[in-house]
């Protein structure tokens, strides 16, 4: 796509400024319009196949999340909108609620009515988007629409006061349409209603610091930015409501302090959790924050990651050349959607563009670009909430993010492992493998199945590590007295995962995997010092992953991974393997075993060989073990471990 020049005095690290944001999302918007339907109301993009809720659903989706951006650009530019856009949705708006129909599918004789917003159905999320917008650009649309138009376009948002959301941040699309319908004078007793029930449901997630989980008892992830702080947020700023913003703004500013950490040096964002094809909707939460001014970064920082990740995703083909989102990462990515993803869902992504909404004079548009947190040093950071532990270095800007309380499992049954959720790591350089061995992964092997984690009971947390209970599972069973626990520790560009195991059988395979990088991969499997050691080189070395065994551990591989991952489509991720018995306090059946290795995913190219040294200094008859572990610089910790708990302290 044409792009204005480059500006590396404004932008020394992007280069990217506020025309560029303009010309993309010009882009994006004059893209989608030759896939409208005559009458507007359907944006039916072309794609693999309908997500679970048919095409006409998908057809408003794309309808609804391409408003929301237009809104903001339109809105940001005090109502200028030299390509049309608004007459096109104002005569969407019109066609779709003519006749709205519960009807899936497309027919002949009603060929572009919106589906009526149901329980749980995906119009309610659609609304939302819709209800924004128009509330955006009210003077230019709504208060302009024939009298018959708004009223119908009122009875349908309507609905969704009425219906049952799913049980997570869905409480939210009411909320939306409540503030919208409120302010227009159209059922505003029950619009108000959904604000204060809306605002009354999520409270039930907040688990303090800035921290949501998505209505599962351990569901972490982007939601938290772009659905659980921005929703409340931006409601509470356009109803200038000010004692609901400090309160909403103030938990926004805490979890940005948190969330400036999950973005690599080029921009990317953390790659975990799911709907990751909304990609720099990421970038939502940092414009809400320099909007309402709760934010705790300066303007400079707000607008070298927004720009960051907006251009990451630009340079890397996520646009293709019809000017059109594409499902996945960067390219296409299939295994990347989820079920409920249509076509159009990647305009979720729309929602980036908040920050035209800051007027070009804004300090965050005038004041040149600061680094981000990764590049600025390296560092170790604690997010106590989700109980994860954030590692970053600058001399690659990679960000690795050490999971110990994320799972995304039911309060009530486990499912398989989601691999976005249930790895022990993740980053944003690297996705977790699909197909063949897990990624970031401890298995224990039975009957030739290795066993999955299951859900992440979080036990403890401290500067420089994270420490969690899993209870394996195969093929949907839990192994019944078994667990296991993990700390781990970091240092540098380097980790060190330490797991006991405890009431397996002796005999019993451990398999131990690292980073799955992407790229030409190679790299061999090696031995040194009696500790067990694998290297996977991808790019010519421009990213490595390498794995080295501690204790417990006497084999390694380095092992290709079918169809890649959602960076590449070759891929490598380096193993360890040992048996029970090795890493057993004694021979007894059930007795605890430790396993422990160390691991490095670094896109520097020269680094001290990888590896630390790990003793016992006591044991108990619970399996409890008391270890050193020094790093190669003598840096050492103390770390005593038991079934179910972890501490850890520095050696002074």
């Amino acid at each position: 796509m044409p792009l204005p020049p480059e500006d590396r005095h404004l932008s020394p690290r992007t280069g990217w400024t506020r025309a560029h944001w303009e010309a993309v999302a010009d882009e994006l918007l004059t893209a989608v319009r030759p896939f409208a339907s005559p009458g507007q109301a359907l944006i039916d993009l072309p794609g693999t196949g309908p997500s679970w809720s048919g095409r006409r659903s998908d057809g408003l989706e794309g309808y609804a999340r391409t408003f929301l951006p237009a809104a903001l650009r339109i809105a940001g530019a005090d109502g200028h909108d030299p390509h049309g856009l608004l007459d096109a949705y104002a005569r969407g708006l019109d066609t779709g609620t003519r006749t709205p129909t519960a009807e899936r599918g497309l027919t002949d004789d009603d060929p572009e009515s919106w589906p009526l917003i149901a329980d749980r159905g995906q119009a309610m999320v659609e609304a939302a988007s819709i209800a924004f917008a128009l509330r955006l650009t009210r003077p230019w649309l709504w208060d302009r629409l024939d009298a018959p138009v708004r009223d119908r376009v009122g009875r349908w948002l309507a609905d969704a006061l009425h219906r049952t959301p799913n049980d997570n941040n869905w409480w939210l699309f009411p909320l939306a349409v409540g503030g919208f319908l409120a302010e227009a004078g159209i059922e505003e007793r029950a619009a108000d209603a959904a604000v204060r029930r809306g605002l009354e449901r999520i409270e039930r997630f907040h688990l303090g610091d800035g921290w949501y989980t998505d209505g599962r008892p351990r569901a972490f992830d982007h939601y938290n930015g772009w659905a659980l702080h921005l929703y409340p947020v931006l409601h509470a700023h356009l109803a200038a409501d000010r004692p609901l913003l400090a309160e909403y703004g103030s938990r926004l500013a805490a979890h940005l302090a948190d969330q400036a950490h999950l973005f690599g040096g080029d921009g990317a964002p953390v790659h975990q959790g799911r709907s990751l094809t909304y990609r720099f909707a990421a970038t939502a939460p940092l414009w809400a924050g320099a909007l309402t001014g709760h934010t705790p970064l300066a303007p400079g920082t707000t607008r070298r990651i927004a720009s960051g990740a907006l251009r990451h995703f630009v340079d890397r083909g996520a646009i293709d050349d019809r000017g059109l989102l594409t499902l996945g990462w960067y390219g296409p990515e299939p295994r990347l959607v989820q079920p409920y993803s249509g076509p159009a869902s990647p305009y979720w992504a729309g929602s980036g563009f908040l920050g035209l909404l800051l007027p070009p004079d804004h300090p965050v548009w005038t004041q040149p670009e600061q680094p981000a947190p990764a590049e600025e040093c390296d560092t170790v950071r604690i997010l106590a909430r989700p109980n994860w532990l954030v590692q970053s270095t600058a001399a690659d800007g990679l960000v690795r993010l050490h999971n110990h309380g994320s799972d995304d499992q039911p309060a009530d049954e486990v499912r398989p492992d989601d691999p976005h959720y249930a790895r022990l790591a993740h980053s944003t350089a690297t996705g977790p493998t699909h197909d063949g061995p897990a990624d970031n992964h401890l298995a224990l092997l039975i009957d030739g199945a290795a066993s999955e984690r299951g859900w992440i009971e979080p036990v403890g947390c401290g500067p420089d590590w994270a420490a969690s209970l899993s209870r394996p599972r195969v093929r949907g069973e839990e192994l019944a007295g078994v667990t296991v626990t993990t700390v781990t520790l970091v240092h540098g560009a380097d980790e060190a995962r330490i797991h006991l195991v405890s009431g397996a059988a002796p005999g019993t395979g451990v398999r131990q995997t690292g980073w799955a990088v992407a790229g030409r991969t190679a790299g061999p499997a090696t031995a040194a010092a009696g500790q067990p050691g694998a290297r996977a080189s991808a790019d010519g070395g421009r990213l490595v992953s390498e794995l080295t065994g501690l204790h417990g551990f006497t084999a390694a591989a380095l092992l290709t991974v079918p169809g890649g991952t959602a960076f590449g489509p070759e891929a490598a991720v380096p193993l360890l393997d040992g048996v029970l018995d090795d890493g057993a306090l004694d021979g007894a059946p059930g007795a605890a075993a430790l396993f422990a290795c160390a691991a490095r995913l670094t896109g520097t190219a020269v680094l001290p060989p990888l590896g630390a040294a790990l003793e016992a200094t006591g044991a108990a008859a619970d399996g409890t073990r008391h270890l050193r572990l020094t790093w190669p610089d003598g840096t050492a910790h103390r770390i005593r471990i038991g079934p179910g708990t972890v501490s850890v302290g520095d050696e002074g």
